[in-house]
């Protein structure tokens, strides 16, 4: 007996050799109910976290936050960070020392300029998980408004500064360079300042300022 014909009109078909309404609703509540099987899978059969990753024999950190711990200062700060995250981000966004300052971001200008176990060092080029178990010194240690560190007066008396911003570096490389060398000649104040620049031309007060810094402390010394 020969089939009726198809209603065109039927919602049900499609003509042409495309998928009907009808046959893509059936996939779709076949899909669902699988789905909805899924939820039922018992997580206890779902895998542990994979084991840590080495390297070399090294341990691979992240890239999600970790907990990070610093001697700033002589006084410990901890904070969970991603292992990106660097040295100058980490004082200045997350434990409040915000000294250092963030000017090229790319270890030229000198302005986030820190002292890393004694030595001078670029907080934006430095992570912060490198920095751990090691001392780091920033401008905020070294004076207050009310009683300046000789550095920071000699830089006042001797004009200096013009905008500031990038005076806390200056006075660490400073610091760097006479903990190092306590009487430096203008040619060796010149070379261990050449890290840091100072986009308002302040170095004719700088150098001088170095030296009267130098002189200050012996006396203190000394006395």
């Amino acid at each position: 007996m020969a089939e009726s014909p198809k209603d065109p009109k039927d919602p049900g078909e499609t003509h042409g050799g495309g998928l009907s309404r009808r046959a893509f609703l059936r996939s779709g509540a076949a899909a669902g109910a699988l789905g909805t099987a899924l939820l039922g899978v018992d997580t206890a059969a779902v895998p542990p976290p994979a084991p840590v990753r080495r390297e070399a024999g090294v341990e691979l950190i992240g890239p999600g936050p970790v907990p990070m711990s610093w001697q700033i200062n002589g006084q410990r700060h901890e904070a969970l960070l991603e292992p990106r995250v660097t040295l100058l981000d980490a004082l200045r966004d997350h434990l409040d020392l915000t000294g250092a300052k963030r000017v090229c971001d790319r270890g030229t200008c000198g302005a986030c300029t820190v002292l890393i176990d004694g030595r001078s060092a670029y907080a934006c080029s430095v992570l912060a998980i490198e920095a751990q178990g090691r001392a780091i010194t920033t401008v905020e240690s070294l004076g207050t408004p009310a009683q300046l560190h000789p550095l920071q007066a000699a830089i006042v008396e001797n004009d200096g500064q013009q905008c500031g911003f990038c005076t806390p570096g200056m006075v660490m490389a400073a610091k760097a360079l006479l903990d190092h060398n306590p009487a430096p000649s203008v040619a060796e104040v010149h070379r261990g300042m050449s890290g840091n620049f100072c986009r308002c031309g302040t170095y004719a007060g700088l150098r001088p300022a170095v030296l009267a810094a130098a002189e200050q402390l012996a006396r203190r010394k000394a006395g």
